[in-house]
């Protein structure tokens, strides 16, 4: 239990810190702080929690990285099921927790809580999700290969956020960047129709990205000859 609720509280942390550089992040204008800072933004919020929980349930905080995960053989079919939704609850409660904030805004809050999402009128669907699945399979590839026993490192945690502020940068333009279904299931369910008819998407594809990276991983890809 103490390790479900440390995936909890370290997704929590990373939903929370991540969209609200979207939502309230700087003053005036939309997106404030730019993709740069919203990248820089979620990349940072996954190292806080990867060096505050890691040690405990390993920081998946991301239903992609513990499919991922498991298809490398290093966990337990067991542990997936709960790993998943203890992930899934975190980002609802920081959606909500966000909600609650933004709620008490002088005239209301009119926009989104950091959902993901794609223009129609700019992107075709199989560019979100190839982009999506892209993006999920080299975080995950890069998870796995920082934390391989072989080759671990204690800047793991470090390297981790760092690629996933490098993906928002390239991303943001086109999907808003999930690469993580509990990352857009929180804010999805706050933010309308539209982002709730989107949402499938932002769950297929991180979870083949990180499917195929865990299948790569156990072929022996991070192991020496």
């Amino acid at each position: 239990m103490k390790t479900y609720l440390a995936e909890v509280l370290g997704t929590f942390l990373l939903v929370f810190i991540g969209t609200a550089s979207v939502v309230t992040g700087g003053f005036g204008g939309a997106l404030p702080l730019g993709q740069e800072g919203i990248g820089l933004a979620f990349g940072i919020g996954l190292i806080a929690a990867a060096y505050a929980i890691g040690p405990i349930s390993g920081a998946h905080l991301n239903p992609a990285v513990t499919l991922g995960v498991f298809l490398a053989g290093r966990m337990p079919a067991r542990d997936v099921i709960p790993y998943w939704i203890a992930q899934v609850i975190g980002a609802i409660i920081a959606s909500l927790a966000l909600w609650i904030i933004v709620s008490g805004q002088v005239g209301g809050h009119t926009g989104g809580f950091g959902a993901n999402g794609w223009d129609v009128t700019k992107w075709g669907v199989s560019s979100a999700l190839l982009w999506e699945q892209i993006g999920t399979f080299t975080f995950v590839t890069v998870i796995l290969g920082v934390t391989n026993a072989k080759h671990t490192t204690a800047f793991a945690g470090l390297v981790i956020g760092l690629t996933l502020a490098g993906l928002h940068f390239a991303i943001i333009p086109v999907t808003g960047t999930s690469l993580n279904p509990a990352r857009s299931i929180g804010p999805a369910l706050f933010s309308g129709t539209a982002a709730i008819g989107q949402l499938w998407l932002f769950i297929v594809a991180p979870l083949i990205g990180g499917a195929i990276a865990g299948v790569v991983a156990k072929a022996g890809i991070f192991e020496k000859d």
